[in-house]
């Protein structure tokens, strides 16, 4: 029995790394064209990366209804209303831009956004799915998703563009084709409610209890310092390199290796995790965060953009899976949906008002001065991440050992193999 448990697991994560590159596939593409398109559509200069934020502000809007609803119907459930909303994000941005109407395309961006929220969950679904002893290395393959995306979303967008009646309407034609695929692969994936847990968002103890004392609290700066800095970084990067004299082909081409940074390191990063303690892979990750700092800031050659910006993306690896890892850590299964949606909503929020924030940052300070502002949110996650690390085992494992371990009353069904689906 413990065979065929361990098949369906790795079954399972396997969609769920599928349904993660469709995912990805859908919004790196977006981000690719969206701006290019808003330049054509905007009616003024100033607003052509709105739908940019429109995409980014998405997963801030949907991370608590969502968490809401898979707690209540599945995740699966949860899963195909994210699909919904790419289908329906990707029709209205094609409409946008075929009738050349800016706030319809922006409209279809928020929605591309919330099915951007909706699969942020996929990571906690393959943790789920996964045995005790697998469940790091499930997260990790499942964010290596994204090497798939990191290739065919930009290769994707810029082939189909052309092939609508009005130019970029053909590339959200695809996209909403993608989001009948995803619809399909998670379709597949049936994971299990915790047994005997009452879905909603009151059950457990009160939130900022856990927040106080579990852990949780720390999880979430670190993952939301990850974001912040990446997000911050990636996003004023090619503006930088392409008023320094530097080509859009070499811009294109270090965010390309960013993104690579970012998601090839999860192929290793689940045995880390494994072997060193989620606080001490996180706390590792901010240290090479802090070494894109010290890249960044010493010139604007070719080669210290592209080096910072890897370094940026495998340090957000790092710290962002430690960050969920530890998160996993400190809820009881019946309080797994508000954590996971409070963990959601400050992500979201942080990498939103990152976001939005860095071309103004950018302009008030400077190259230099926006990198040196990245050590804030860093400082702030070694000081929180520091302690446990000093510390032979973790106190958030230690206060909800029986949730950590796996040996919770309400999972004791599940180690004998018992996993009603959803």
């Amino acid at each position: 029995m413990n065979h065929t448990l361990q098949a369906q697991a790795r079954r399972h994560v396997a969609l769920l790394a599928v349904a993660q590159a469709l995912l990805l596939t859908v919004v790196v593409g977006c981000m690719a064209v969206s701006g290019l398109a808003g330049q054509l559509l905007a009616p003024d200069v100033s607003l052509a990366t709105l739908p940019i934020a429109a995409l980014v502000v998405g997963p801030f809007l949907v991370s608590w209804p969502a968490a809401l609803l898979m707690e209540r119907h599945g995740r699966r459930w949860g899963f195909w209303a994210g699909a919904g909303l790419c289908a329906a994000g990707a029709l209205v941005s094609a409409l946008g831009a075929g009738r050349r109407d800016f706030w319809v395309f922006c409209l279809g961006h928020l929605l591309l956004g919330g099915f951007q929220g909706f699969g942020s969950y996929h990571r906690f679904a393959a943790m789920e799915a996964a045995t005790e002893e697998g469940r790091e290395r499930a997260m990790s393959w499942v964010i290596g998703g994204g090497v798939v995306a990191a290739l065919a979303g930009p290769a994707l967008a810029h082939a189909t563009r052309a092939l609508g009646p009005v130019d970029f309407t053909g590339a959200y034609l695809a996209m909403a084709a993608l989001s009948l695929a995803y619809a399909l692969v998670v379709g597949q994936v049936r994971l299990a409610k915790p047994t005997g847990t009452v879905a909603g968002m009151h059950r457990g103890r009160p939130l900022v209890e856990i927040l106080r004392t579990g852990g949780a609290g720390k999880a979430m700066v670190t993952a939301a310092s990850a974001y912040a800095v990446m997000v911050l970084a990636m996003t004023a990067t090619p503006l930088v390199m392409v008023n320094c004299g530097l080509g859009a082909a070499d811009a294109r081409s270090v965010i390309q290796w960013h993104v690579l940074g970012m998601f090839v390191p999860s192929f290793f990063t689940g045995r880390l995790l494994q072997r060193f303690q989620a606080e001490r892979v996180a706390l590792a990750g901010v240290v090479l965060l802090s070494l894109h700092v010290a890249i960044a800031v010493s010139g604007l050659a070719l080669w210290q953009f592209g080096s910072s910006l890897v370094l940026l993306g495998v340090g957000w690896n790092f710290a962002f899976l430690g960050g969920t890892a530890l998160l996993a850590q400190t809820h009881r299964p019946q309080e797994r949906a508000k954590v996971q949606a409070c963990n959601e909503l400050i992500v979201a929020g942080v990498s939103a008002f990152a976001s939005l924030s860095s071309g103004w940052l950018l302009h008030r300070l400077g190259w230099q001065q926006l990198n040196l502002v990245l050590l804030v949110p860093l400082v702030v996650a070694s000081i929180t991440l520091l302690p446990a690390v000093r510390r032979a085992k973790p106190s958030a494992a230690a206060a909800v050992a029986p949730a950590a371990s796996g040996r919770h009353p309400q999972y004791l069904g599940w180690c004998a193999g018992v996993r009603p689906a959803e």
